[in-house]
């Protein structure tokens, strides 16, 4: 029986003894392909491979891109309808109005989008296309006695002029007593500013009505947008009026909270720049980080630069003029970079990444980019102490109650 094993025996040992050849590159040599008749006769597990080893770490595995979800009208419609509160007036009115605006400023029908909006309308009008103000013939007389005081004519004299009867064959003095909105209001100067001359009164009666509507948009911002913007309405008799109604005012108040690239991960800071005007909540936290390298307390309000003349003055700007050496930067280019703190490019300046590479490396850690401005509100329909962190706060209450009903 040895004697018939031995050769057996012989071929394993010589085989368990051979090597297999190497390539130069230190590679496993490709495999042969085999016939196909010694393929299907082949064994049915075949012997372990080693590999060679890897020399140094594998890339990442590349992750395409996420294609943004790009909704139609109708179903950014369908969206809207279901984030709008449940108890509103005229629901389809309101919906058709912010639908053809989002349109018109090719703003993406987004949850986030629609709910900004809606929160900003919610707490400025309570959902009313024009809102009523408490004591407003009150506000008004207030006002027509502060510019008769100042061009020192008794307020008797006034209001006898303004018994003569206004283009709407009512006195002014009666439409006046009987105001309840801001449209109303806004009309009741217009008329008034129109007829100066007739009515002798010897005032600048220029409209001194700056914001309205639903979402208590600025007629100033409304008045520049439309000359960089087709305006997608036919308008009344101006501009103006039109940010008193439903439709004017939801489209301009779209249009300066959403039409413009803010670099903030949290929307709290759009409704303080909504209140504050556009990148307050970025310059306010420039200015936190001039505070920090200079010593000196500032407000942080936002502005970033004034004029007296052709002088450029202000806290900020003065406390930046100390800081020149380190920033490697002179007075004239300092002015050049704030001129631009309105608009999104001065986050690329060279002030504002030699700035904040000063004040990360002193904190030792990257210091916010984004800060609440710290600004009181005043008005003549404001009563009490509100700030536009009070603002931003209430707002994104209501946004978050919003964003919860999708």
């Amino acid at each position: 029986m040895t004697r018939y094993l031995y050769p057996f025996l012989l071929l394993a040992t010589l085989s368990a003894c051979s090597t297999q050849p190497v390539t130069p590159s230190g590679s496993l040599p490709s495999s042969p392909v085999l016939p196909a008749s010694e393929a299907v006769s082949a064994p049915s597990v075949a012997p372990p491979v080693v590999l060679p080893p890897v020399v140094g770490t594998l890339p990442p595995p590349v992750t395409p891109p996420v294609k943004p979800v790009v909704l139609s009208e109708s179903q950014g419609r369908n969206l809207l309808e279901r984030l709008l509160p449940p108890h509103i007036g005229d629901r389809q009115g309101w919906s058709k109005d912010i639908i053809s605006a989002f349109t018109a400023l090719k703003i993406p029908y987004r949850a986030d989008n629609f709910c900004a909006v809606a929160a900003v309308i919610e707490q400025e009008s309570s959902w009313q296309g024009d809102p009523t103000v408490p004591n407003l013939p009150a506000i008004v007389w207030g006002k027509i006695g502060e510019r008769a005081n100042k061009y020192l004519v008794p307020l008797p004299v006034v209001k006898a002029a303004l018994l003569k009867t206004s283009p709407n064959g009512k006195s002014y003095k009666a439409r006046i007593d009987n105001l309840r909105t801001e449209r109303e209001m806004n009309l009741l100067f217009e008329d008034m500013a129109a007829e100066a001359s007739k009515l002798g009164l010897p005032m600048n009666m220029k409209n001194p009505i700056r914001t309205g509507g639903p979402m208590q948009v600025s007629v100033e911002f409304a008045e520049a947008h439309v000359k960089i913007w087709p305006y997608p309405y036919q308008t009344g008799n101006s501009i103006r009026n039109d940010v008193f109604t439903r439709r004017g005012g939801i489209y301009f108040g779209t249009a300066i909270l959403l039409q413009y690239p803010a670099p903030y991960q949290d929307m709290r800071y759009r409704f303080a720049d909504f209140n504050a005007g556009r990148y307050s909540s970025r310059n306010a936290a420039f200015q936190a980080a001039v505070s920090q390298l200079s010593g000196r307390k500032l407000a942080l309000d936002g502005d970033l630069l004034s004029y007296t003349g052709k002088q450029a003055t202000g806290s900020t700007y003065q406390a930046l003029l100390t800081l020149r050496s380190r920033l490697e930067m002179s007075q004239g280019e300092l002015e050049r970079d704030l001129q631009q703190e309105k608009n999104s490019n001065f986050a690329q300046s060279e002030l504002y990444r030699k700035l904040f590479a000063l004040a990360d490396r002193k904190a030792g850690k990257p210091v916010p980019r984004e800060r609440m401005p710290q600004i009181d509100l005043h008005s003549p329909k404001i009563s009490r102490k509100l700030t536009t962190q009070w603002f931003a706060g209430k707002v994104n209450t209501r946004y978050q109650s919003c964003m919860a009903r999708q």
